[in-house]
């Protein structure tokens, strides 16, 4: 049985054919669109697919289903996504399953959340094997969270589970961009870290991000960006980024303490960038505040990196 997987993300949509066994086969990306609405969307998300099963050399016809992982909310009971501020169109309720099934004929489309769908990916077939209890945080433009407990991936009672991003690590802090203040994502997202470097270059701060940003040819200050600062010695960006490791410290030291897991898994595109030395030090970051001795907590980078959204979105059609 032949699934797709979409990871529609902010700036991308990644797509990926996965077979019976979990094995990728085939896999195709495209731009997400800034503009268009809901129709624009969907006709890049039945792009993608159509490019993912001819690399598969599968029809279109011929799949179970289609898998998506979306930022946003699900409403449980129509399937809607909304809330979704990163995608065009999509703050109030979008039926998206629905427009994606017709546009790719296809009897069965499923839509999950992003974070949710990748620590599933995770849990079953990249770092998080063989735990039961998991804190998954993936940072990027935001930071976001998921938590597997007696091996069942959780959404609590509204489907807010793991939001560990928003857990307030500094009381009356910096403005999140959820429009509260002092939460984790504040320090440690990307939109946030680029709001701060922002506004210390307006202010007379020394740095080359803005220049590498505008070399690289980015709309924003990916990770990418960043791992270059961090690369060259840039110092706001060393300060800014020894921010974010404190704060992501924190936050999930605090998590751990109150769910008693026994893995944490980092990835999203400031993980995937910045990799294992990110990790350790995010690692020697939450062992002040823990709790439990730290050689009962295993912290580890997500091993599926950019794939894991996608393989995550085409999992929900095996359950």
């Amino acid at each position: 049985m032949h699934t797709a997987g979409v990871d529609l993300g902010g700036t991308k949509v990644q797509g990926v054919i996965v077979g019976d066994d979990g094995t990728r086969l085939g896999e195709a990306r495209g731009k997400t669109p800034v503009e268009g609405g809901p129709a624009a969307v969907v006709a890049e998300i039945t792009a993608v697919v159509k490019a993912a099963a001819k690399d598969a050399k599968v029809a279109v016809g011929k799949l179970a289903g289609v898998g998506i992982g979306s930022p946003g909310r699900i409403d449980p009971d129509t399937g809607e996504l909304f809330g979704a501020a990163n995608l065009p169109g999509f703050r109030d309720p979008v039926p998206l399953g629905k427009l994606v099934a017709g546009a790719l004929r296809v009897g069965r489309v499923v839509v999950g959340n992003d974070v949710a769908v990748a620590t599933l990916a995770e849990h079953r077939l990249g770092a998080g094997r063989g735990f039961d209890d998991l804190l998954t945080v993936f940072a990027g433009s935001g930071v976001g969270g998921a938590l597997v407990l007696g091996g069942r991936l959780r959404d609590g009672a509204h489907g807010a589970a793991g939001e560990i991003g928003h857990m307030v690590v500094v009381e009356g802090g910096e403005l999140c961009p959820c429009g509260r203040r002092g939460c984790m994502e504040a320090y440690a997202g990307r939109v946030a870290l680029e709001r701060a470097a922002r506004a210390a270059a307006a202010a007379g701060r020394p740095t080359e991000l803005l220049a590498i940003q505008e070399r690289q040819g980015r709309p924003r200050m990916s990770s990418g960006v960043w791992k270059a600062a961090l690369d060259a010695g840039d110092p706001l960006a060393h300060e800014l980024i020894d921010r974010a490791i404190e704060a992501l410290g924190a936050a999930i030291a605090s998590a751990v303490n109150l769910v008693d897991v026994q893995a944490v898994l980092i990835g999203g595109g400031m993980g995937d960038k910045l990799g294992e030395p990110f990790v350790r030090r995010v690692e020697t970051a939450i062992v002040p505040h823990l709790f439990l001795p730290p050689s009962q907590v295993v912290v580890r980078l997500g091993e599926l990196g950019d794939y894991a959204g996608a393989m995550g979105a085409a999992l929900q059609l095996k359950d």
